[in-house]
């Protein structure tokens, strides 16, 4: 049983997940200037760049092309491609609304884990750890979403999970 301590914990985590997500979905679509338009060498930010997602960048092809390890190769091959630039957007915007409105957290708890274990995956092993990283924290995480119901705090997780939709298919909660 959650202590009121334990839901405001997990109502906070799923917040700051969810704009953690959310944020570098708009820094990408639009080049905001935080990491999709920031050059490197010089620090310059150049908002609105034609890295920005709306101006045809491709987002992942710095990210997924600079993989280093067992699946370098895949990852590099995949760099780019349209679905995968979808997927990843569509992954973004629909992970961190889902938990900034505390709706669907289930499944952005699961979606969410499985993401983030690819992305663990593109450098593997770690530079920091020969095994662990950020990415497998943040997976525990979104697991432990699907166990409690973080958006019945501060979220519309409550209303959600009495809609006749959600008694019939419980997966959506």
């Amino acid at each position: 049983m959650e202590t009121t301590k334990e839901r405001y914990l997990w109502a906070i985590l799923r917040i700051v997940i969810g704009w953690f997500f959310l944020w570098p979905f708009f820094d990408k679509l639009f080049g905001l200037g935080f990491s999709t338009c920031l050059d490197k060498t010089t620090k310059v930010v150049t908002y609105g760049c034609k890295s920005a997602w709306i101006n045809g960048g491709l987002v992942t092809k710095g990210f997924l092309g600079g993989s280093t390890g067992v699946f370098a190769d895949f990852y590099k091959g995949i760099a780019g491609q349209p679905a995968v630039e979808w997927l990843f957007m569509i992954g973004l915007l629909c992970i961190g609304l889902a938990l900034l409105a505390g709706i669907g957290v289930k499944i952005a708890g699961y979606s969410g884990a499985l993401m983030v274990l690819l992305m663990w995956s593109v450098n593997i092993p770690p530079s920091s750890n020969p095994i662990i990283d950020v990415h497998i924290l943040e997976a525990l995480v979104f697991i432990g979403f699907t166990f409690v119901k973080p958006g019945h705090l501060w979220g519309l997780g409550k209303w959600w999970s009495e809609t006749a939709l959600v008694k019939k298919y419980g997966f959506l909660e």
